[in-house]
């Protein structure tokens, strides 16, 4: 297990102190360093009903979270238990305990609904614990559901607000998924003479009454929002009464063989379902959470909260994603950077190998873009990463070049050095002394051109050379008494012709370096192009997903009104389904609005960039 998933005991999440909700900065640290994904589980309901015990289960500990045993309620804002998770490698389970509601010393309301409303936003499965029965009571006390609609919005307040009061039945398509715990049961799960299992009664409990009176209307809308809001099936697991009244008090300390059989069982058959079927926490359009993620969406939450507005889950993954691209970008960015470093060491080197490298790791840092990015739905993250890597590139470039100018002229001077030093002593003063600076000098340049790793420069340095000695050769042409004046003009042109057929393989050297860097840009453009589009068809998947959850969870919604005559609220549930559907479809669309020209342009671009900045900056020498 790493050291960042080790946390011993559960830490403040959300303190709440005087009605004001606040982050730890500790516990947000400790999530920002999860970088795997978080299976998400919050526990809520009235103060002092035992939801402390069942979160210390799930965490395979006998204690941790403070069940206390006085009438005061302990746990106070939100606490966080990370621990990995014991069936899902490679995943962290986090248990978030939430305050009591309806603490008679808190008196404030709205502040239960908002722990209430921050335990839905945060989880992937919540898991409502109450004690008793599931009578109309117990629903009257989850009246904190009928306030979802009011304390959450899917989408910017910039929405008209006809539409705004339409969406909650969307809810379904993002909020977890719901179990009902009920502790110190004492019932038989019998309805009407027949035997039921606790899911059956569970729904039986939420079942709607018809009418049009107001008092059918208020004992249908927390019924309604919970069947509305979380997608089926919604769970239910019944709790005996742990241990014998004088035993409560010191539940933590007692051993297994202290507790009910019963209620053992029942913890067991609970457990293994939040372990089995509770998914990784996702934002809206699926993207799945890590624990840094969690961390920062606890922030926006709480601070939007703060502020006095109402958490929009369209506006905090529109912050989450900007957050999380800019960080994509650097650590792609770093990627490139550390694999082109090494080829720095091996300056100078061919075109053929500089390309082979920067497409190599161009298309691992595009990789680590697109493994940590989501939502970059207009390309803006991914053309920054694309503009600093050329950059970076075009940089890389010049050095190279560099490299190969010094290393070619290092070589020439020290291949000429002999010369350099018979000339001084006159060797090539005598007669036919032209004759045999030529054949030194050819001599020379074809030592020079057998030299291997040269770089890129090779040949315009050796024509800049040749033509920085053309004065030195035509001086001893014009001074070698052996030749008459017909052999001087004819050695002249020669000279002439050698220059200009240096220069011509100059001027090739470029062309084919050009040529090779397009292609290989072209190549790397071809590569962006196609995991971009795996990108989308990914991101896509998930929405579709997500609907596909809502759709279903609203038809079998819609089989049991049917059953139970509530042919009304059936047709609404159709009108649901329809759009749905109807908005499943058209998220294709999305390709061809964003995606296409975002390609579209990156395919225009590119290769202006690439002959702007590489072509006209890097290699202009011609």
């Amino acid at each position: 297990m790493s050291k960042a998933r080790l946390m011993p005991s559960p830490i403040c999440l959300v303190e709440n102190v005087n009605g004001s909700l606040s982050t730890c900065k500790d516990a947000i640290q400790f999530l920002c360093r999860i970088h795997e994904p978080v299976v998400v589980v919050s526990v809520v309901g009235l103060y002092r009903t035992g939801k402390s015990y069942l979160m210390n289960r799930l965490a395979g500990q006998q204690s941790g979270f403070d069940l206390g045993n006085t009438i005061e309620s302990k746990t106070k804002g939100i606490w966080m238990w990370c621990v990995p998770h014991p069936y899902k490698e490679g995943h962290t389970l986090v248990l978030l305990d939430t305050e009591g509601l309806g603490d008679v010393a808190k008196g404030d309301s709205k502040n239960d609904s908002w722990i209430f409303c921050l335990a839905v936003l945060l989880s992937s499965t919540l898991v409502y614990n109450s004690r008793g029965t599931i009578d109309n009571t117990a629903v009257e006390k989850l009246h904190y559901v009928a306030e979802l609609a009011e304390n959450i919005k899917i989408r910017s307040t910039e929405v008209a607000d006809e539409e705004e009061e339409e969406e909650d039945f969307k809810f379904v398509q993002f909020f977890p998924s719901f179990t009902w715990v009920v502790r110190d049961f004492t019932l038989e799960l019998v309805i009407e003479g027949k035997r039921v299992t606790e899911d059956e009664y569970l729904e039986f409990a939420l079942q709607l009454k018809k009418g049009m009176s107001k008092k059918v209307s208020d004992y249908n809308l927390p019924r309604q929002c919970i069947r509305n809001y979380f997608p089926s099936p919604r769970k239910c697991f019944v709790f005996p009464s742990p241990a014998s009244p004088e035993n409560m008090t010191r539940l933590e300390s007692l051993q297994e063989r202290d507790l009910v059989p019963d209620f053992l069982e029942v913890t067991g058959r609970f457990c293994d379902h939040i372990f089995h079927n509770s998914v990784v926490k996702t934002v809206k359009g699926g993207h799945r959470v890590t624990g840094k993620l969690l961390g920062h969406l606890v922030k926006i939450y709480v601070d939007t909260i703060n502020s006095g507005k109402v958490p929009c889950l369209d506006n905090a993954v529109v912050a989450l994603a900007n957050l999380e691209n800019q960080t994509a970008v650097q650590e792609a960015l770093k990627t490139y950077q550390t694999g082109m470093e090494k080829m720095k060491n091996k300056f100078p080197v061919s075109v053929e190998d500089i390309t082979s490298e920067h497409q190599k790791f161009s298309s691992l840092a595009t990789s680590e873009f697109m493994k940590l990015s989501f939502k970059d739905e207009k390309g803006e993250y991914l053309k920054k990463l694309k503009a600093t890597i050329d950059e970076y590139y075009v940089g890389l470039l010049q050095e190279n070049e560099m490299a190969s100018e010094k290393k070619c002229r290092d070589l020439l001077k020290n291949l000429f050095s002999d010369m350099n030093k018979w000339l001084q002593e006159g060797k090539y003063s005598q007669s036919g002394g032209y004759e045999l600076y030529c054949r030194d000098r050819d001599t020379i340049v074809e030592q020079y051109r057998r030299e291997p790793n040269k770089g890129v420069l090779a040949e315009a340095v050796l024509n800049e050379f040749l033509n920085e000695r053309g004065p030195e050769a035509n001086s001893i042409l014009y001074t070698d008494t052996k030749l008459t004046e017909n052999d001087r003009m004819f050695q002249e042109e020669k000279e002439k012709n050698a220059l200009l057929e240096q220069k011509y393989k100059e001027q090739e050297e470029k062309r084919m370096e050009s040529e090779r860097m397009l292609q290989a840009e072209k190549e790397r453009q071809q590569d962006q192009m196609r995991q971009m589009q795996e990108k989308f068809n990914k991101e896509l998947e998930q929405q579709k997903q997500e609907m596909d959850r809502a759709i279903e969870s609203k038809l079998k919604e819609r089989e049991e009104m049917l059953k139970k005559g509530f042919s009304e609220k059936a047709d609404l549930l159709n009108e649901e389904i329809a759009n749905l559907k109807k908005e499943k479809e058209s998220s294709g669309g999305l390709m061809k609005e964003v995606v296409m020209p975002i390609l579209g342009t990156l395919a225009e671009i590119l290769p202006a960039i690439l002959n702007y900045k590489v072509l006209m900056k890097g290699l202009k020498r011609i």
